[in-house]
């Protein structure tokens, strides 16, 4: 199992540019060996940040947009045209901004009618994409972008619910009554086979899981961030000085 790998900035404007610059570098090597580069995006506040910087210079010019295959960790049940689309939010962010192949973008259909059907279909179109068997290993996913919940949630693996037991699909539809909703996620046997997993987070009302999560006891069905641990690949926390504040190794 990896080691995990703990960044702390001043601020997140200092955060995101450091995980700009960690993309550009892994996609340039990515396309270099294999022709392209796979990333699992992230919703929420953090990364959209990271996303409106990698669309300005010197990024939008320096990556090679076109060669990336691009798909999101996880989906609300919402259309894509929703304010809480997960999709929407890179979209305006990023991907409308730079010349990605639309083709190579990876929608999950989050407003699907039957959502078991539309994480069965996902799979389907990452086993297709990576030309894996869609009943065998996961692929591995060159970089993988997630964030974390005040309740320790990561992607749409919520606490306590059955997504986060999964071991062999990649993709579900998780029931999360907290939410009172559904919502299509990636499951741990993707997650963890991942090349770089990076944890996004910034924030004080961050900082009290961050502590539970990186130095408490093991509890992944109350944390399931905890349980994200790639095998063979490289775990990273990028925090900000807020959200790293009640750590007791920087306070030591």
């Amino acid at each position: 199992m990896s080691e995990r790998q703990l960044r702390i900035f001043d601020s997140p404007e200092d955060l995101a540019r450091a995980a700009a610059g960690l993309f550009a570098a892994l996609a340039a090597d990515a396309i270099a060996r294999r022709g392209r580069f796979a990333v699992a995006l992230a919703g929420g506040s953090t990364p959209k940040r990271l996303y409106e910087m990698l669309a300005d210079g010197p990024y939008v010019a320096n990556i090679d947009w076109p060669h990336m295959e691009i798909f999101w960790n996880d989906e609300r049940a919402v259309p894509p045209d929703h304010p809480e689309s997960n999709y929407k939010m890179a979209w305006d962010a990023l991907l409308s901004r730079v010349p990605v192949d639309r083709a190579r973008v990876h929608r999950m259909p989050g407003e699907a009618t039957d959502a078991d059907q539309a994480a069965l279909d996902y799979q389907r179109r990452i086993a297709r994409v990576f030309g894996v068997d869609l009943d065998g290993p996961p692929p591995i996913f060159d970089l993988i972008l997630l964030g974390i919940g005040e309740d320790g949630h990561t992607a749409s693996l919520f606490p306590y619910t059955a997504a986060i037991e999964e071991t062999c699909r990649w993709v579900v539809a998780n029931r999360v009554a907290q939410k009172n909703t559904h919502r299509l996620t990636m499951t741990l046997p993707i997650l963890n086979r991942a090349a770089q997993v990076v944890f996004l987070v910034t924030g004080e009302g961050k900082a009290s899981v961050v502590s539970e999560i990186l130095e408490g006891p093991p509890d992944a069905l109350r944390l399931p961030s905890q349980a994200v641990q790639p095998g063979n690949g490289q775990l990273h926390w990028f925090l900000d000085r807020s959200a790293a504040s009640r750590l007791q190794a920087r306070n030591a």
